[in-house]
């Protein structure tokens, strides 16, 4: 299967620069994979479409500020360092700008409070750092660092949290898990009183979900590995739901990659760990019965994994109606639920 085959066309004007308010009215396409059959509607009528016993499973990552700008002291050049995953308690794998400027035992210095040393190089292109630094690091970055949007959101966002889920907590994550910003606490509310199970995973979303393929034989591609942690409660409340013949539904790409991860055997483990899994046609869904989601870049592997889910066919059916009816897309754009 090759890249090629999941490319499509997008109008620019079609990418979402700005969120819906309030969260919960953007719109919902909503896709039965069974057999393509497609319904518009509005997120807020997501209830309509779920049952009771259904398990919903978000992702409970919360957006650190990861882009810092610093310079090297000898030379004053400016730098940006991008933090993606932490190895260890000062250690850190990013991404340099430019890179070339970040050879192994480069000074990067951000303030008279924070600086990081240069270690070691990846094998994706980027760089192990240390930091030094005098106080709490997380309040450090909270006060050097910039919340990074998605290059192709050129517009400023006013309220830096809303690029946050309302149930965010867990720090760590370079971009937003999207498919969570349409949820409102209210919304959440309804949900659960309908008899709905509401539970969490963290997956800290680093460069594995955006990186694009480079490959044109998309099973030649490897993934970067992301941190994921799965509780003994969701494992609990996810193996239950499964034994009583009710749905699991993923909220968003990341849980479902946590979720296949932990679930590999076909039972949910409560476990935390690396994870490259990589989704695409073909793959047989464990613990994955239904999934909320955006709408994805072409050609990447976000678009490929829920073909695997419902069919490249009825994804690319349902993307083209997408197109036709003006749906906004990508991270603040409108939401489907494959079902």
């Amino acid at each position: 299967m090759l890249v090629s085959d999941f490319d499509y066309y997008l109008p620019e004007e079609l990418i979402a620069q700005q969120p819906v308010e309030p969260r919960d009215h953007s719109r919902l396409l909503v896709l039965d994979r069974q057999n393509g059959h497609i319904e518009h509607s509005k997120f807020y009528n997501l209830p309509q479409y779920l049952q009771p016993g259904d398990t919903l499973v978000f992702n409970d990552t919360r957006v650190i500020p990861a882009r810092l700008l610093g310079f090297k002291p000898e030379t004053g050049g400016k730098v940006e360092v991008f933090l993606l995953n932490r190895t260890m308690k000062d250690e850190w794998e990013v991404l340099v700008k430019p890179g070339k400027k970040a050879r192994p035992g480069t000074i990067i210095e951000f303030s008279d409070a924070l600086r990081c040393e240069v270690l070691r190089d990846t094998d994706f292109g980027g760089r192990v750092v240390r930091f030094s630094y005098q106080g709490v690091f997380e309040e450090i970055l909270d006060i050097l660092g910039e919340t990074p949007l998605p290059p192709y959101i050129k517009a400023k966002l006013a309220d830096k949290e809303r690029y946050q889920t309302v149930y965010a907590r867990e720090r760590g994550s370079a971009a937003a898990p999207t498919a969570g910003l349409h949820f409102t606490r209210e919304l959440m509310n309804t949900i659960k009183q309908m008899g709905i199970n509401l539970t969490f995973v963290t997956l800290h979303v680093g460069l594995g979900t955006f990186r694009p393929v480079s490959v044109e034989n998309i099973s030649e591609h490897v993934m970067h590995r992301e941190h994921y942690s799965v509780p003994e409660e969701t494992a609990a409340i996810v193996n239950q739901t499964l034994a009583a013949g009710n749905r699991v539904i993923a909220v968003g790409t990341t849980a479902v990659r946590t979720l296949e991860t932990a679930g590999a055997s076909g039972r949910l483990e409560a476990k935390s760990g690396w994870t490259e899994i990589f989704i695409y046609p073909g793959y047989d869904f464990k613990i994955v019965k239904a999934l909320i989601t955006n709408f994805h870049l072409p050609k990447s592997t976000l678009l490929m994994l829920v073909s695997a889910l419902a069919s490249r066919k009825h994804i690319f059916n349902a993307y083209q109606e997408a197109v036709n009816k003006r749906y906004r897309f990508f991270s603040f754009g409108d939401a489907m639920f494959i079902r």
